[in-house]
């Protein structure tokens, strides 16, 4: 689903990616693990076309991002997500369904905002909310595209252990979905990840969450 190949990056002049190589299949749920200043959201800048690719190639849902038809298969949950605060929390649902398709799907919309544990809240401005139901909303307008790629770049960043938690539990329930999930909380990753992709001195590793524990975690 995600085939990144020999990408290269650098960034004021300085290489921050060195041929980078990296599979996900179908339904895996890998995090993208690093130290600070690493380059994690650099590669998903990269991936989605954010930052212009200058070398290698990357395919997501079968779809080179150079084109436009990749973006029909890819859902993106920045760190920070801008909303509306002056609208409700429907309303700026509704503004972003509307960007997918003039006709919104209003029981799609619903169940979605069920799904984070917002519809009762939907009619709330919000300049009300939480971090963690803003966090939550951002969620649940990524999850009413539907589409077979989510990304997640530092999804419970800010947020105190129950908005953690709350985020964590939304992630786990996500079924036939492929997930890259960028994250620095080994509990989290533990808790919703099948794999790990680390990036470390500009390439990566890919393991499983159990091999990842025994060669980087025991050694901490």
């Amino acid at each position: 689903m995600i085939e990144i190949k020999n990408v290269s990056q650098s960034y004021q002049k300085q290489q921050v990616l060195h041929n980078v190589n990296l599979v996900i299949e179908r339904n895996e749920r890998c995090a993208l693990v690093g130290r600070n200043g690493a380059g994690k959201s650099t590669l998903i800048h990269t991936m989605l076309g954010l930052l212009p690719l200058k070398q290698g190639s990357v395919m997501l849902g079968g779809h080179c991002n150079k084109k436009q038809t990749w973006k029909k298969h890819v859902s993106y949950l920045p760190e920070k997500f801008h909303l509306y605060q002056h609208l409700t929390g429907e309303e700026n649902m509704r503004f972003f369904a509307s960007l997918e398709s003039k006709q919104v799907n209003q029981k799609r919309m619903e169940e979605k905002l069920q799904v984070v544990s917002l519809w009762n809240a939907r009619h709330m401005q919000i300049h009300q909310y939480s971090k963690g139901m803003l966090q939550r909303l951002g969620l649940a307008i990524m999850l009413y595209y539907d589409s077979e790629i989510i990304i997640l770049d530092e999804p419970t960043s800010g947020l105190d252990p129950i908005g953690r938690e709350e985020i964590l539990q939304i992630i786990q329930s996500l079924t036939d979905k492929t997930i890259l999930m960028a994250s620095h909380h080994v509990d989290e990753i533990k808790k919703v990840c099948t794999h790990v992709a680390y990036l470390e001195d500009g390439a990566i590793t890919k393991h499983t969450i159990e091999d990842f524990a025994k060669k980087y975690l025991q050694e901490a």
